[in-house]
């Protein structure tokens, strides 16, 4: 099993779930996060005045999911983020020892399976 977490542009969120959801990812959790990059700052004006580049609003994603679907999900995070720009985001891959499954106490590949986890596997 895998760990991917992905720092993305607010403004991709909803591209992002959706593009999840159409792969199958029908759960994970996210929040809202902030951070100090190496983009040069930049203003930028619009109708709702100046706002620095460098403070660009992100959201955090964390899925667990099994090997097999890993390459599939980090491809469609990457492209559903994508805006060309500077400060897009990052992906990052972790190895997960175990999960259990609160609520029925399934552990491993079996905790992580979901009504969409066999449209992945197909």
């Amino acid at each position: 099993m895998k760990k991917i977490e992905a720092i993305i542009r607010t403004s991709k969120f909803e591209d992002v779930k959706t593009a999840l959801a159409d792969l199958g990812i029908d759960f994970f959790s996210y929040w809202d996060a902030s951070g100090v990059g190496n983009e040069k700052m930049r203003r930028q004006h619009g109708y709702r005045g100046t706002v620095d580049t460098q403070f660009i609003r992100r959201i955090f994603l964390s899925i667990v999911l099994r090997d097999i679907n890993v390459k599939k999900t980090i491809d469609c995070i990457e492209k559903a983020a994508f805006t060309g720009e500077t400060g897009d985001g990052m992906i990052f891959c972790y190895n997960i020892e175990e999960s259990v499954r609160i609520s029925n106490g399934s552990r491993g590949d079996a905790s992580t399976a979901g009504p969409g986890d066999m449209k992945l596997i197909e």
